[in-house]
């Protein structure tokens, strides 16, 4: 018994802290969604993808002939003073529209 507690304690911790990934990694993929949706209209699509990104996310877009790629990504704080930062990314596709302006990284 006295064992299970601090292996049960560290299983809850490993748990939150995967929790706090998933939640972390769907804000990433919604902005790149957004940044990448902005950038295919002609609106700036880093500051659309910034807007909506968790904090401390890096946002990038990318144009390249027909498409526009935008990548966010996102450090997660593991439950834990010690443990290292684990890092999220999301990355989204739009293809440019005819006849559209030119989309804007």
């Amino acid at each position: 018994m006295a064992a299970g507690l601090p292996a049960l304690l560290l299983l809850l911790l490993a748990g939150l802290t995967a929790v706090n990934a998933v939640a972390t990694q769907a804000g990433c993929l919604g902005a790149a969604r957004e940044a990448a949706l902005a950038a295919y209209r002609g609106q700036p699509g880093v500051a659309a993808g910034e807007a909506a990104a968790p904090a401390g996310a890096d946002v990038s877009v990318s144009v390249g002939g027909e498409r526009v790629t935008a990548s966010v990504r996102a450090p997660v704080r593991a439950l834990g003073a010690r443990l290292p930062l684990i890092t999220v990314t999301a990355t989204a596709v739009a293809a440019v529209e005819p006849g559209a302006p030119g989309p804007q990284p």
